[in-house]
């Protein structure tokens, strides 16, 4: 079974408590917004068992998150860590909340997270908000790391490379579907464009090999 098995239980049980959950935001398994503003952030770890691991990752995201949730599948007979009273004890002076989860998908919660009071990191907290706002749908299913992820960026670079599908065109033709085509065109992180002119761009075999793998809709001209 692999990690990204568990997301979609404790999507639904994250939804059930009124949250917006993505999944592979800023590095995190699934990150949750509440529909406030400015919104509660909540952030899950997946793992297939629950490890010293798992805490460590709850750790480094804590300080961007308001609340934070550690998830995995419940062992045999109870024999795992869950059952573990130091390790539950550990996870209560974090404030982190542990979300057990069955072969069936059922969740338990073992722990309830309390507001922790760690250093808030402001940057990290509104790169992890923006991105999740600007994700179009939840493309990712979290707990993977093989596949490249489909991050905001990489959706609004693949709306660039579709409108170049049928020849070249300038950046301020995308600005309407994708406003920062520009420097999505000028940067090129993915190697997919090629400028061909003066503020002309075109489309790499790169680019086209991108498209096969996630096809796309041309958006309108603008």
């Amino acid at each position: 079974m692999l990690e990204t098995a568990l997301y979609s239980p404790v999507k639904r049980f994250l939804e059930g408590l009124g949250f917006e959950v993505k999944g592979e935001i800023g590095g995190c398994d699934l990150l949750a917004l509440s529909s406030d503003a400015p919104p509660i952030v909540v952030v899950c770890e997946l793992k297939l068992q629950f490890n010293l691991e798992l805490i460590l990752q709850g750790v480094d995201r804590a300080a961007a998150a308001d609340e934070i949730w550690l998830a995995a599948r419940m062992s045999p007979r109870g024999k795992g860590r869950e059952g573990d009273k130091r390790f539950r004890n550990l996870c209560r002076r974090l404030g982190f909340g542990l979300l057990g989860i069955f072969d069936d998908e059922r969740i338990e919660v073992l722990l309830s997270p309390e507001a922790p009071t760690p250093r808030r990191d402001a940057k990290r907290r509104s790169r992890l908000v923006s991105e999740h706002r600007r994700r179009q749908g939840d493309p990712v299913a979290g707990g993977g790391s093989r596949a490249p992820i489909m991050t905001a960026y990489r959706q609004d670079a693949l709306k660039c490379a579709a409108a170049l599908v049928d020849g070249p065109r300038r950046p301020r033709d995308l600005s309407q579907a994708v406003p920062r085509a520009p420097k999505i065109l000028l940067d090129n992180v993915y190697g997919w464009f090629v400028r061909v002119d003066r503020g002309i761009y075109d489309l790499t075999d790169t680019g086209r090999e991108a498209l096969q793998r996630w096809p796309q809709q041309a958006p309108k001209a603008g």
